[in-house]
């Protein structure tokens, strides 16, 4: 099958890109001259078009069978905040009339477990009611991006599947959800903070072996899955990491209350620089990880037949892979 990919390079992408190579499958990858294309198999095709650029889009995809959307903008902290709304949604929105001129065949729209917010239902599954806030500024345009995604190009025809993943780990993770290990390991963290907080995890290997069965699947087409199960609480997150890469963890330990307040004076001081808070305290990501969410994606296991990693493991190989890479 020839499957045309967006965000092809970045985390979860690099482990997409493996998976469907290894299946037999014929790649076109949209990227960027800043992308970083290391660690990517050979026999891919790149094209080079803006997000933006609909009608070269359509072209790049004319001969593709399957779409995956997976660029986004993932950060709790940008200095131009409006770049949420014109990557996550403007973005989607020019990708996705795209895919209809060309008439793609099946659309993987990538989401995130974060758009159910503030949900009463815990875990919640695809089935329950979002909250009535989300946790972030990435998170709101996620949300609206899947609204609209739903009310807009669904109806119009659009063969759409919903992937919705929880907070992904895993060998090569250099995002917001592993940025707190490595800040353990390199002992950059002078206390830690919200140990009680309750984060649904998931591999990056099992977004890629739920994304490639998607691929092939025909009996998915207007479904949403979430990816993850499950939740461990952010002490025990810090502590694995502590004992598996043999580095002490900080002995102070915040209260929630101290946690908002440097965020909130963190958050002045990039205000200031024009650079990101230390240690990624702004206060998206304390407010996200001080409420915490849980999902269960038990739906792909019986639908998809995948069987997630525990959670543990996944610390414990990031840990790995962090170390191996200073």
């Amino acid at each position: 099958m020839h499957i045309f990919i967006t965000g092809g390079s970045g985390f979860i992408g690099k482990a997409l890109v493996r998976e469907l190579t290894m299946a037999g499958h014929e790649l076109t990858l949209l990227i960027r001259p800043s992308s970083d294309l290391r660690g990517l198999p050979a026999g891919i095709e790149y094209v080079q078009e803006s997000l933006f650029d609909i009608e070269g889009l359509a072209q790049a995809m004319s001969s593709g069978e399957c779409l995956i959307h997976l660029a986004n903008l993932y950060s709790f902290w940008e200095k131009d905040t409006a770049l949420y709304q014109r990557i996550n949604v403007e973005g989607t929105r020019c990708v996705y009339q795209a895919a209809l001129q060309a008439g793609v065949q099946k659309v993987l729209h990538i989401s995130s477990a974060v758009v159910w917010g503030d949900a009463e239902e815990v875990p919640y599954t695809e089935s329950s009611p979002w909250g009535q806030t989300t946790l972030s500024a990435y998170a709101e345009s996620k949300r609206q991006a899947d609204e609209m995604t739903w009310k807009d190009f669904y109806p119009r025809g659009l063969p759409l599947v919903g992937v919705y993943p929880a907070s992904v780990i895993g060998p090569g993770d250099n995002k917001a959800s592993g940025q707190m290990a490595h800040d353990i390991i390199k002992r950059r963290l002078p206390a830690t903070a919200l140990h009680d907080s309750r984060i649904t995890f998931v591999d990056v290997r099992d977004v890629a072996k739920a994304l490639a069965i998607l691929v092939e699947r025909q009996d998915v087409i207007g479904e949403r899955f979430l990816l993850g199960k499950e939740s461990i609480r952010l002490g025990d997150y810090m502590r694995i990491v502590s004992q598996t890469a043999g580095v002490p963890l900080p002995i102070i330990p915040l209260p929630v209350w101290a946690v908002w307040i440097i965020s909130w004076w963190l958050m002045i001081l990039s205000r200031i620089t024009g650079r990101p808070p230390l240690w990624g305290m702004s206060l998206d990501q304390t407010r996200t990880f001080s409420h915490g969410f849980q999902c269960d994606g038990s739906k792909a296991e019986y639908v998809l037949g995948i069987i997630y990693r525990p959670v543990r493991e996944s610390l414990v190989e990031l840990v790995k892979w962090i170390l191996s890479q200073h």
